[in-house]
C-alpha cells in the first residue's frame, strides 16, 4: 500500500515562508512514475490543486493564486516532493495534502494533510 506522509506545516506570519515535504513509501513502482500534486482545503471551501510536478520530467503547473510564490520540486532518489511557499498571506491558510497519481493505473494516493496557518 502506498503511504504518503506530509510534514512542515505550522503557523507563520503574513509575508513569511514555509516548506512542506511529502515522503512516499510502499510503492511497487518507481516514485519517478508518479505525478505529484499538492492540494489545499480551507474551511468551508472545496479542495483545490495548488501545484503539480509531472512524472518522467520536471514540468510543473501552479494555481494562478500561487504562481510566483510557491515552488514544487521532487527528489526521486529520496521519494519526496516538496512545496516551498513564500510571501504567504492569510488566504493561504488551509490543510495541505500531498497526492500521488499513478497515471498508468489511474490510482490516486493521499496523505493525511498538514495544517498551514498564516496569521499575525
Amino acid at each position: 500500500q502506498v503511504h504518503l506522509v506530509e510534514s512542515g506545516g505550522g503557523l507563520v506570519q503574513p509575508g513569511g515562508s514555509l516548506r512542506l515535504s511529502c515522503a512516499v513509501s510502499g510503492s511497487s513502482i518507481s516514485f519517478s512514475w508518479y505525478t505529484m500534486r499538492w492540494y489545499r482545503q480551507a474551511p468551508g471551501k472545496e479542495r483545490e490543486m495548488v501545484a503539480a510536478i509531472i512524472s518522467g520530467d520536471t514540468s510543473t503547473n501552479y494555481a494562478d493564486s500561487v504562481k510566483g510564490r510557491f515552488t514544487i520540486s521532487r527528489d526521486n532518489a529520496k521519494n519526496t516532493v516538496s512545496l516551498q511557499m513564500n510571501s504567504l498571506n492569510p488566504e493561504d491558510t488551509a490543510v495541505y495534502y500531498c497526492n500521488a497519481h499513478n497515471r498508468a493505473s489511474g490510482n490516486h494516493y493521499w496523505g493525511q494533510g498538514t495544517q498551514v496557518t498564516v496569521s499575525s
